[in-house]
């Protein structure tokens, strides 16, 4: 079940991730138990385990941005600014937050024709804006 559900998921971030961990190239060729262990033994920042799990960053990213942002914040209490209240800094972590959370949409396309085709419509597209 476990399985069906990541393929279900997202199949080329397995093929990825199983080719980057175990070297395994086509996992059709082996066994179902054997990809599902194969699968399950993942690291928690895998591609598919951290789209499952529904993060853009890898959890110790988030801490590190943290940390770095509590630092930044002593530093800058200190400061003149700090005594003040002014110009404190950005927070590191809320801005890889923010980043995750944007919505963002992405093509595929099965042939070079049909790439060049969209990308001469984007860019028609874009003429009329800049045009006036």
């Amino acid at each position: 079940m476990i399985l069906a559900d990541m393929l279900a998921t997202d199949e080329d971030a397995i093929i990825c991730d199983l080719a980057e961990t175990y070297h395994i190239y086509d996992y059709k060729s082996l066994p179902c138990s054997r990809v599902a262990i194969f699968c399950i033994g993942l690291r928690n920042d895998s591609r598919i385990k951290m789209k499952i799990s529904r993060m853009e960053q890898p959890l110790e990213t988030i801490l590190t941005a943290s940390i770095a942002d509590r630092l930044g914040l002593l530093l800058w209490s200190k400061t003149k600014d700090g005594a003040k209240g002014r110009n404190r800094p950005e927070s590191i972590a809320m801005k890889l937050i923010e980043n995750s959370n944007r919505d963002k949409t992405m093509e595929s396309f099965n042939s070079p024709e049909e790439f060049e085709d969209r990308r001469r419509e984007i860019i028609q597209k874009g003429k009329g804006k800049w045009q006036n």
